[in-house]
């Protein structure tokens, strides 16, 4: 039987993410979540963009919002980014974070391949939209969940 999407990670691991997540975030007014779910059908970036809208992190500010998306039982995933920070990062740049990633799940490190994912977002997130005074954390830094 395979492991659950909420039991996937342990609550170590899940505090590791959220505070790589909020580390992220500290010098940007970017904002990062991440969502792991059971199983969709369908196209992984179809599934994303759904729940990316369902999360509402097409309504932030600025447009710089990004979802790391994981379908444990599919071992499928995607990274989705907004209009607004699109628009400025490299054209390969979510390949490459995609293939790095990669790497790590390959290998059964999937905290550390979610963490350098989280890391390197942040820093282009910071480069392009620093954080500005009266800046505000738009959406959760938790991770979320699907419905078993």
């Amino acid at each position: 039987m395979a492991i659950a999407a909420k039991d996937f990670f342990s609550r170590q691991e899940k505090e590791d993410i959220k505070q790589a997540i909020m580390i992220a975030e500290l010098d940007t007014s970017g904002e990062i979540r991440v969502h792991i779910e059971n199983a969709f059908s369908g196209e992984v970036m179809d599934r994303a963009a759904f729940i990316f809208k369902q999360l509402g992190m097409n309504k932030t500010e600025l447009r710089n919002g990004v979802l790391i998306y994981l379908a444990v039982k599919n071992r499928r995933f995607a990274i989705i980014g907004d209009s607004g920070i699109n628009k400025v990062v490299p054209e390969n740049f979510w390949s490459e974070i995609k293939s790095n990633m990669l790497n790590h799940f390959r290998e059964n490190r999937f905290t550390d391949g979610l963490i350098e994912a989280i890391e390197s977002t942040g820093r282009h997130l910071k480069k392009h939209f620093p954080h500005q005074r009266g800046d505000v954390n738009e959406l959760p830094d938790d991770i979320s969940f699907g419905k078993e």
